[in-house]
């Protein structure tokens, strides 16, 4: 009989087929994705959070007015009155325009730096953790040193050296997160450095180097990518607080620490510079929140 076979439960093509499905499975991604999708506080902060980027990116070019255009004509003037929506400063700036600068702004901070403090902190750490002993001592002990500078003291002096510019901000605030990155990745080093999958490829010849790039570090993507998620509104709230107290951004670029300050100068006359920017601050920070602890959950073994 001719055309495809067709699979009986009781016979042995169906039995093996069926044994086949099962030994396949799911993998330890596609099960976390699962558990990820699940979680509607997950789900709905990456949705928001999705909105405000591409609202940080496009929104800057679509609005009426520009972001540093003064108006002296327009000076604290209030929502949805001579086309400014959410009003504009006391020079006269549409506040909507500079508060999807700002945005722009403090999400890129946010992504930088973080980036910066993954790469260092995932190498810095993964090395020491594995190959142990006095290399080892010597870099977390570095760490500890520079965990205990001020990072307030560290920045000033960075902006007296340097000049005051948002690239340096990027700067300065990596040099600092990456700390914990750090110490986290050296821990989870520590357990994988022992496993049979490592022992494997040293038996199979390969250096060290290879070992940390092949099997440890694609090893710790887990911890390390809830930490990422932690870590982005972390930073931009360090850059926030140094924006407040004029250390930031600099006029007459915006960033959401930036407006925030300007908006508590002027809060009894313009309340909405105020509740506009911390408006937005507080939903990007519990997105991040959200989705880190929904990663978490998802990827963490011991919560299934």
């Amino acid at each position: 009989m001719s055309g495809a076979s067709i699979l009986v439960p009781g016979s042995r093509k169906g039995a093996d087929a069926m044994e086949t499905a099962a030994i396949k499975g799911r993998s330890l991604w596609d099960d976390a994705r699962r558990r990820l999708l699940r979680n509607r506080a997950a789900v709905a902060s990456m949705i928001v959070l999705g909105l405000l980027m591409v609202a940080a990116v496009v929104g800057p070019h679509l609005t009426a007015y520009s972001y540093d255009a003064v108006n002296k004509d327009d000076v604290w003037v209030g929502p949805l009155v001579n086309g400014h929506v959410i009003g504009t400063d006391s020079l006269g700036r549409d506040l909507l325009a500079r508060l999807l600068m700002g945005l722009r702004v403090s999400l890129a901070i946010g992504l930088v730096a973080t980036f910066v403090s993954l790469v260092i902190g995932v190498a810095w750490g993964a090395t020491a953790g594995f190959i142990g002993g006095r290399l080892d001592e010597v870099m977390m002990r570095f760490v500890d040193v520079l965990y205990s500078l001020p990072f307030i003291f560290f920045v000033i002096l960075l902006m007296v050296t340097f000049g005051s510019n948002i690239i340096l901000i990027f700067v300065a605030i990596g040099a600092v997160e990456w700390l914990t990155m750090s110490r986290i990745v050296r821990g989870q080093t520590l357990t994988l450095k022992h496993k049979e999958f490592v022992e494997a490829a040293r038996a199979a010849g390969l250096d060290q180097r290879g070992i940390i790039i092949r099997h440890i570090v694609p090893n710790l993507l887990g911890p390390v990518v809830v930490y990422v998620t932690l870590t982005i509104p972390a930073v931009i709230l360090a850059e926030s607080f140094l924006s407040f107290l004029g250390l930031g951004v600099q006029p007459p670029m915006a960033s959401l620490g930036t407006l925030i300050a300007n908006g508590a100068q002027d809060m009894e006359l313009a309340p909405w510079l105020l509740v506009f920017p911390s408006l937005v601050m507080v939903v990007t920070l519990m997105c991040f929140n959200f989705i880190g602890d929904g990663l978490r959950d998802a990827i963490d073994p011991k919560d299934r």
